[in-house]
């Protein structure tokens, strides 16, 4: 039960990280306005709270496994929002991502 809570604490946050970005983004950059960069700033900053619900009670360990949620999530993200098409060699990397995650996250430990 604590890898599926974990994982699904991984998805909200990419979620809000990447949302919040891509709002911004969207706001400042396709001229859509501030309401948009400012519901980015609003998502972003709900991200910061996503990570401290993590079972894991190491800030490190918990950012270091995110930033694989992260890769694959915005390729994900440009993918369904941006029309963007990831190459074989932009899954591979993402998957290897995704490898270290599972390794940083959820190895077995000694007490650690």
């Amino acid at each position: 039960m604590l890898i599926l809570r974990s994982a699904a604490l991984f998805v909200v946050a990419a979620l809000f990280e990447i949302g919040g970005a891509w709002l911004v983004w969207q706001g400042v950059r396709g001229h859509r306005g501030w309401l948009w960069a400012a519901g980015g700033v609003l998502a972003l900053g709900a991200y910061g709270f996503v990570a401290t619900f993590q079972p894991d009670a190491h800030f490190g360990r918990i950012l270091a496994a995110y930033g694989g949620v992260f890769v694959a999530g915005s390729l994900l993200w440009g993918a369904v929002a941006d029309g963007y098409r990831p190459d074989r060699w932009d899954v591979t990397g993402a998957l290897v991502c995704l490898a270290g995650m599972a390794v940083i996250m959820w190895a077995p430990r000694n007490g650690g």
